[in-house]
């Protein structure tokens, strides 16, 4: 596939972002790298006038900004999702560096729509929102300095998804059709319900259940058929129950 295909496949989330001047650094960073689908998730002020200046002649990627009330909308119809992530966590998914990430986020973008999220300038990306995304990546900065300013962050990152497409790896074995973000967020909610019901699962001390089972799908990259059958065994055992 043309790398600008590709390109034009990764959607850049900004979660929660407090200054409207970080929105335009990052809408220009985008613009010089060839990317321009920019998503915006509870921006505390947009559009705004500082934004625009600090686009620098990519207002255009402004205008056609999406903003939507929750992450869950900025990735519906992806089939991988990237949390940009400094913070050390308890997870079984193995973190990536951004130049190990973009040449698997550009092959997984020749297949599908692909999101790469970022934070709040101050505190970054929630657990819950790393959660629903399935590849954490980090930027490999300087451990006695390592706060980056979010527009940084991005052009980083999307120059590496530039290099990543001009430069593609050797074919390597087709992707399956995979299940996309909705999907599987389909099935963890029948998962829960399911649990929830039968009583192995209790909402009112819930511990970190929910969380270990989506490190645990999250460690594979489910396809369409499985999470057809998967949810096929739960409405089985469902009825059965009944």
């Amino acid at each position: 596939m043309n790398g600008a295909i590709a390109l034009d496949r990764i959607r850049i989330v900004l979660s929660r972002t407090s200054h409207p001047g970080n929105i335009g650094a990052a809408a220009r960073a985008m613009k010089t790298m060839g990317l321009g689908r920019l998503w915006l998730v509870q921006p505390a002020s947009f559009p705004d006038p500082v934004a625009e200046a600090r686009a620098s002649g990519a207002g255009d990627l402004l205008a056609a900004a999406r903003v939507v009330g929750s992450l869950e909308e900025a990735l519906e119809g992806t089939i991988l999702a990237a949390a940009v992530t400094a913070r050390r966590r308890e997870r079984s998914v193995p973190v990536r560096i951004a130049r190990e990430a973009a040449p698997e986020l550009v092959s997984f973008a020749e297949k599908g729509e692909v999101a790469l999220v970022f934070g709040n300038e101050t505190s970054g990306l929630t657990n819950e929102e790393v959660g629903l995304c399935s590849m954490p990546v980090t930027i490999p900065a300087n451990p006695a300095f390592s706060s980056l300013n979010l527009g940084a962050a991005v052009q980083l990152l999307c120059y590496e998804l530039r290099m990543a497409a001009l430069n593609p790896l050797p074919p390597a074995e087709p992707l399956p059709d995979l299940a996309a973000f909705e999907e599987v967020e389909g099935f963890h909610r029948h998962l829960e319900r399911a649990m929830t019901v039968s009583g192995f699962y209790d909402p009112a001390n819930p511990k970190r259940l929910l969380q270990r089972l989506r490190r645990l799908f999250g460690r594979i990259r489910l396809e369409k058929e499985e999470v057809n059958i998967l949810r096929g065994i739960i409405s089985a055992l469902e009825r059965k129950a009944e």
